[in-house]
């Protein structure tokens, strides 16, 4: 006897298989038992998505009865309302329900102007796809995505990724829709999402197209803000500075994005500000000769995300220099009045 209990997308494919199979090994084909039950139970869920889908305003389907030609097998859209309209039935509502239960619930009222009537639904664009994009995208919010849409596509319509987005990218995914293809995907503690990270860089430069895989409703992207290191005091550009891909900047580099120092600057009483791993509200201030680094004779400074590099201000320099200005002026002013 030729028996099979085996998870596949079709009964019948396995049938005919398992019966050539007996075949060949001279089994009588009668012999084969399929344990269907079996079959529907271990089939993945991404396998059966169509059948799951659930309808939603600015769908497309299509409707067509066999016995009722003014019901033409031709697209129609469910409105923002969720409802569809359609001859002798007139509104009917097709929002939240999959195409089978629509089919299900017109074959019954069509019951009252048709025997046995014969109802075909299909899905001809999956419109009503909410897909969340949060985190450093200059537009967060959720996208309704109309048909067949890539990643880089959502992120687009979200407006892009702004200035201070880190290196990667996460996606979490209701298992419903299988798990997310790519390398890094990886089960949720719960076993009910599938998680994956993405190289932006990789993704955005189309260094590795299979990356830029098709997103699917309630997909949650999240971009998450770089890491920073903070520049302040007598600088001529005060700010926060992206690590982008880098992994640490060092002191000399954040000085040169912040353009140097003042004439004012006391560089010598450079202070970096870092947060402390015993206290979370607290900062530890490390002391750096920023002459000596700039003259060679320290080595330059390592900086950690999110560290706020001080660079005070010399009241020696700044009355010198209002006293220069004071002087520049009065002579300026004499050689006028002497002409």
């Amino acid at each position: 006897m030729c028996t099979a209990r085996i998870a596949s997308r079709g009964a019948g494919g396995l049938i005919a298989l398992l019966s050539l199979v007996c075949q060949a090994a001279q089994l009588p084909a009668g012999n084969v038992r399929v344990d269907v039950a079996a079959l529907e139970e271990k089939t993945p869920k991404a396998v059966r998505q169509p059948v799951s889908y659930v309808l939603g305003p600015d769908d497309q389907i299509t409707i067509r009865v066999l016995q009722v030609p003014e019901i033409a097998e031709k697209p129609v859209r469910i409105d923002l309302d969720g409802n569809i309209e359609l001859p002798y039935l007139g509104q009917v509502r097709a929002a939240g329900l999959t195409a089978e239960q629509l089919k299900k619930d017109l074959t019954e009222r069509l019951k009252t102007f048709v025997r046995e009537p014969q109802v075909s639904v299909g899905v001809e664009e999956f419109r009503s796809q909410p897909v969340s994009v949060i985190g450093a995208v200059n537009t967060p919010g959720v996208q309704q995505i109309r048909g067949r849409k890539t990643l880089v596509e959502v992120v687009s319509m979200a407006g892009g990724l702004r200035l201070d987005c880190g290196n990667t990218l996460n996606i979490t995914r209701h298992m419903e829709w299988g798990k997310i293809p790519l390398p890094s995907a990886a089960l949720d503690a719960t076993g009910q999402f599938s998680v994956a990270k993405v190289d932006l860089k990789s993704l955005m430069e189309a260094k590795n197209p299979a990356e830029n895989i098709l997103v699917q409703p309630d997909d949650v992207i999240s971009v998450p803000r770089a890491e920073m290191v903070y520049v302040v005091g007598e600088v001529p550009k005060a700010g926060g500075f992206v690590l982008q891909e880098r992994e640490k900047m060092y002191l000399l580099e954040a000085l040169a994005l912040a353009g140097g120092v003042n004439r004012t600057a006391a560089p010598q009483n450079t202070r970096i500000l870092r947060k402390s791993s015993s206290n979370a509200d607290g900062k530890i201030e490390i002391p750096v000769d920023l002459t000596k680094v700039l003259n060679g004779q320290l080595k330059d400074v390592p900086l950690q995300p999110q560290d706020i590099v001080f660079i005070p201000g010399s009241a020696a320099k700044r009355a010198s220099l209002r006293a220069i200005e004071a002087a520049i002026q009065m002579g300026t002013g004499v050689a006028i009045f002497h002409r």
